[in-house]
């Protein structure tokens, strides 16, 4: 059986945060968690764990914007923030801070179901992009050490490129260990000896 999904919804008006939570339980089930104290929220949502964080602002600023990113944690669940008006340069603040969506005079019923799932989507692509980009870099600095071992192998035993490269592959299969294992142990090696 699939968990009902955990919310918590920001809001220090009790009639707003009833018209969230209304607007959400309309037929679905979610396990909603009020939080009207923005003072402890990252404590709360800590506690709380959710996989979504819901947030109505009616005066943002961009102080509000980072104290609220830094207490829900947009790299760990979704964000939503609803504001009901914006100056310039906020939405792009907002987003740049990781939430996953930013919302001006939006808070209708009818709405933040679609703003819900659009932020949870937007967070899904953007936490691959995050996993996508580490793995590439990654990889980069691993053909890097690679490529500088090789070189070390070339120019220490007078061999070819490939010949330096089959040389590594066969050490990393002896150990039982990654290929990039070696050459960087054999770049350490070498800046230790050199």
């Amino acid at each position: 059986m699939v968990q009902p999904l955990s919310v918590v919804v920001v809001e220090s008006d009790p009639d707003r945060a009833r018209f969230i939570v209304d607007a959400l339980v309309d037929g679905t089930d979610y396990k909603i968690h009020v939080v009207a104290e923005r003072a402890s929220l990252a404590r709360q949502i800590a506690q709380i764990r959710p996989d979504l964080v819901l947030v109505d602002v009616a005066d943002p600023s961009r102080d509000i914007i980072e104290e609220l990113t830094l207490a829900s944690g947009p790299l760990e669940r979704p964000v939503a923030l609803f504001v009901d008006r914006s100056d310039a340069g906020l939405s792009t603040a907002a987003i740049e801070a990781g939430l996953s969506a930013y919302v001006v005079d939006g808070l209708t019923s009818s709405r933040v179901k679609p703003v819900m799932e659009a932020a949870i989507a937007r967070f899904h692509l953007m936490q691959r992009m995050r996993t996508e980009l580490a793995e590439t870099k990654r990889a980069l600095e691993e053909r890097k050490v690679i490529d500088r071992a090789k070189g070390l192998l070339m120019r220490a035993r007078g061999i070819t490129e490939d010949e330096a490269y089959s040389l590594l592959r066969k050490a990393a299969m002896d150990q039982n260990k990654r290929l990039a294992e070696v050459a960087a142990a054999l770049v350490t090696a070498a800046s230790l000896l050199g």
